[in-house]
C-alpha cells in the first residue's frame, strides 16, 4: 500500500486474492507478536482490576507468575479466527475508498486522500472488530476478576462460552456494545496509513522522468527496492501514530465492553456516559491508561505487519 502506487497499481497490479492472503498472514504474525501487551493494556484499562498492577512490566510479570505464559495469550483464539475477514475487509475497503477519490488511473494519492481512505476503512472494519474485541476483553479480564468474586462458576472462560452467554442474555445487539467508541478509535487508521506512506516517501527519490506515463513504472520499481530498515521504520511509525491520535476512545471502549452484566443506568452504558464517569472518578489521565504497553506493542507489531505484507506481495506478484 505504498503512497507511490497509482490507482492501476492498487487495482490491477496486485491480485486481490494475493492481497487478501498477504494481509491475513501479516495480521496473524502481528497478533502473535503483540498479544501479550494487548492483554496488559486491557488489564490496566479495566477499572475493576487495574489497581492490581503498578506498571506495564509489573503487570507482565504478575500475569506470568500467577497464570503462566498462557495468561498473556488468553482470548487470542477469537482474533486469530477473525483475522482473515477483518484484514480482508480492511484492505478491500481501503482500496475502494482510495480508488473513489482518484480522478485518473495513474494519479498518485495525496496523504490527505490516504488519511480519508484509512479512516473510512477503520470505521467499516469496526463492524467486525467490535464483537471480536468484546469477546476477547471478557476473556482477558476473567482470571483477574475471579479473585474478587465468589461467583466464578457463573463466568464463561472461553470464546465459545462468552459468545453463547452474550447471545443468550442480550441477543445480537449485545455483541455491539461499544461500537461507537470502537469506530471513533478506528478512525485512527487514517493516521496509521498516512504515517506509513509518508515515512516511506521520505526514503523515496523524486521521480526522474516528467512523463506521467512513466510514473507508475518508476513508483513500482522504487517500491520494490525499499530496504528492510525503511519498511520496518515506516511500520513502527505508523503503529505509534495510529494509536496516539485516538487512544482515549480505546479506553472508553474497553470500559464499556468489560462490563460483565450491564444494566440500565450503569455509568458505562454509553460512550458519553463512560467519558463523563471516567473523568469524574479518575481525571484526565484515565484516558491514557494502558498507553505505554500499547505503544511498546505497536512498534514491533506494525513492523511485522507491513514487512510481512510487503514481502508476500512482492514475492508472488
Amino acid at each position: 500500500m505504498s503512497g507511490n502506487e497509482s490507482k492501476s497499481d492498487k487495482t490491477d497490479g496486485i491480485d486481490p486474492t494475493l492481497d487478501f492472503c498477504a494481509g491475513t498472514v501479516a495480521g496473524i504474525a502481528a497478533l502473535t507478536v503483540g498479544f501479550p501487551f494487548d492483554t496488559v493494556k486491557v488489564r490496566l484499562q479495566n477499572p475493576d482490576i487495574s489497581r492490581k498492577y503498578s506498571s506495564t512490566f509489573h503487570a507482565l510479570l504478575t500475569i506470568v507468575r500467577e497464570e503462566r505464559i498462557g495468561g498473556l495469550f488468553r482470548g487470542i483464539a477469537a482474533p486469530l479466527l477473525s483475522s482473515a475477514p477483518l484484514n480482508g475487509l480492511l484492505f478491500a475497503s481501503y482500496k475502494h475508498l482510495m480508488r473513489s477519490q482518484l480522478q485518473h488511473e495513474d494519479d498518485v494519492p495525496t496523504l490527505t486522500q490516504i488519511t480519508l481512505a484509512g479512516a473510512g476503512s477503520g470505521i467499516i472494519g469496526s463492524i467486525v472488530t467490535t464483537p471480536i474485541e468484546l469477546i476477547k476483553i471478557h476473556q482477558q479480564s476473567f482470571v483477574s476478576a475471579v479473585s474478587s468474586t465468589s461467583h466464578v462458576h457463573a463466568q464463561p472462560t472461553n470464546a465459545r462460552d462468552v459468545a453463547r452467554h452474550v447471545m443468550r442474555r442480550y441477543g445480537l445487539r449485545g455483541f455491539y456494545r461499544g461500537i461507537t467508541a470502537t469506530a471513533l478509535r478506528d478512525v485512527g487508521y487514517g493516521a496509521y496509513f498516512a504515517a506509513y506512506e509518508g515515512t516511506l516517501r521520505l526514503f523515496s527519490p523524486a521521480p526522474s522522468h516528467p512523463d506521467p506515463s512513466s510514473l507508475i513504472e518508476e513508483a513500482e520499481a522504487e517500491r520494490a527496492s525499499h530496504s528492510w530498515p525503511a519498511l520496518l521504520l515506516s511500520g513502527g511509525v505508523a503503529g505509534v501514530a495510529g494509536w496516539i491520535v485516538t487512544f482515549p476512545f480505546d479506553v472508553v471502549k474497553t470500559r464499556m465492553q468489560s462490563i460483565q452484566e450491564p444494566v440500565a443506568g450503569h455509568p458505562y452504558s454509553s460512550t458519553w456516559s463512560t467519558i463523563v464517569a471516567s473523568y469524574r472518578s479518575e481525571g484526565l489521565r484515565v484516558f491514557f491508561h494502558g498507553l505505554s504497553p500499547t505503544l511498546i506493542r505497536a512498534i514491533p507489531v506494525n513492523m511485522v505487519t507491513f514487512a510481512t505484507f510487503e514481502t508476500i506481495v512482492h514475492a508472488f506478484s
